[in-house]
């Protein structure tokens, strides 16, 4: 028996001319993009900027922290759906979601579903960003880097 008997036959991509990898890539870009905006908006328009900094403030961070996060979710988001800097981008966002697991989640215990919200789920979505960054940007993006 040879060796060749033991290897799998290579898989055709789901997109014809894009590697499955990058289309993996994109999907998760896009998902995360999507994500971000999400919670920006959420910051911004229901809970309001104001809102949003006194949350920060009565968890012992400064007021303005908030309209920083809330900037970069929203202009992070869109970057990493368009595919601008992907791997910048989802590094630069890291921080803003150890501070979600700093406070407020990090006292609530490990679980999502526990009162308040655990960790769990932030903690989560910064492994995705960091896996994000490994892989890059993926397919369809505006600014592809060859990295």
């Amino acid at each position: 028996m040879s060796n060749a008997n033991h290897h799998n036959p290579p898989q055709s991509p789901v997109i014809p001319g894009v590697a499955n990898a990058d289309l993996a890539a994109t999907i998760l870009r896009v998902a995360l993009g999507i994500l971000f905006i999400a919670h920006g908006w959420l910051k911004l328009v229901i809970f309001t900027p104001a809102g949003t900094a006194a949350f920060f403030e009565s968890l012992g961070f400064p007021g303005a922290l908030a309209y920083l996060v809330m900037a970069a979710e929203l202009a992070g988001g869109v970057a990493l759906i368009l595919g601008v800097w992907t791997r910048w981008v989802s590094l630069a966002l890291v921080p803003v979601l150890l501070g979600s697991i700093y406070a407020p989640h990090g006292a609530a215990g490990f679980f999502f579903s526990n009162e308040g919200g655990g960790w769990e789920y932030p903690a989560f979505w910064a492994i995705t960003l960091v896996v994000q960054a490994l892989l890059g940007d993926g397919a369809y993006a505006l600014k592809r880097s060859r990295i």
